[in-house]
């Protein structure tokens, strides 16, 4: 049986792991965390996650964490930082969803995996990581020849934009067509801004709503236009792809991996 803690467990994706490990015949919850400053200290996880009393309560101190085989965590850059500080010196697997990470927070997650098997994605619904590769194809084959749009759609009380998966699938497209994505990103336009740049990787951003996830990639060239996108409707999608990520990673190496890892499609 593997032992299963969350991070921000009294948040959306938070919930809906509990519920996705209770469902597990393999896994069980040993331990979930929630903010200092939250409401839901002490709360029991299985109301959270709508599955019935569990008997693992909701703690702000995060050292029951090291009770766990992996930890799961979709919280913020800092918090997750910090969880990972507070690892150190035990052999506790990390799943990290969380997005929003700037280049040097990135460079400290590495600098983690150094001592740690870590899996890092933006995204870890199955759909979406076979949508990357989809996207390279298109790219090598269509993209110096299309003007390529990202857009994307979240619910209103999502913080980053743009999402980390759009993120993700502008730097695959980047890189397959030899660009940096710095350099080439468009975050919206208003004004006379003159005709299209075409090494440009547009991006738009929607918040509304409960909408849980929306990506679609264009790419247009005189003539006609590839679409590759993704909806999801549920939760439980990224939440099952985590715990996949979870077992998977208990046999692997110290290391950044990533769910094209988990999936064996790299």
């Amino acid at each position: 049986m593997l032992n299963i803690a969350i991070t921000g467990a009294a948040g959306r994706m938070g919930r809906a792991l509990i519920q996705a490990v209770h469902g597990h015949e393999s896994m069980q919850l040993v331990a979930a965390s929630v903010s200092p400053t939250s409401s839901l200290v002490g709360v029991d996880a299985g109301e959270l996650g709508g599955v019935g009393r569990l008997g693992i309560v909701t703690q702000s101190d995060i050292s029951a964490l090291r009770l766990a085989d992996v930890v799961i965590d979709f919280t913020t850059p800092d918090a997750t930082l910090n969880h990972l500080e507070q690892l150190s010196g035990t052999d506790v697997a990390v799943v990290i969803g969380t997005t929003g990470f700037t280049d040097t927070q990135l460079q400290q997650l590495a600098q983690h995996a150094q001592t740690r098997r870590i899996v890092f994605a933006a995204n870890y619904s199955v759909g979406v990581t076979l949508a990357l590769q989809l996207l390279r194809t298109a790219a090598r084959v269509m993209g110096e020849d299309c003007d390529i749009e990202i857009i994307e759609a979240h619910h209103r009380h999502k913080v980053d934009a743009p999402s980390g998966t759009a993120l993700r699938m502008g730097e695959a497209v980047a890189q397959t067509l030899g660009r940096d994505l710095k350099d080439c990103a468009v975050y919206g336009r208003e004004g006379q801004e003159g005709p299209r740049r075409k090494e440009t990787i547009g991006f738009a951003t929607v918040r509304a709503g409960d909408i849980v996830g929306e990506h679609t990639v264009l790419f247009a060239s005189e003539g006609e236009r590839l679409e590759i996108g993704h909806k999801a409707s549920s939760r439980q999608t990224f939440a099952r792809g985590a715990l996949r990520a979870a077992s998977w990673l208990t046999n692997q190496t110290f290391g950044l991996y990533d769910m094209e890892d988990v999936l064996a499609l790299k």
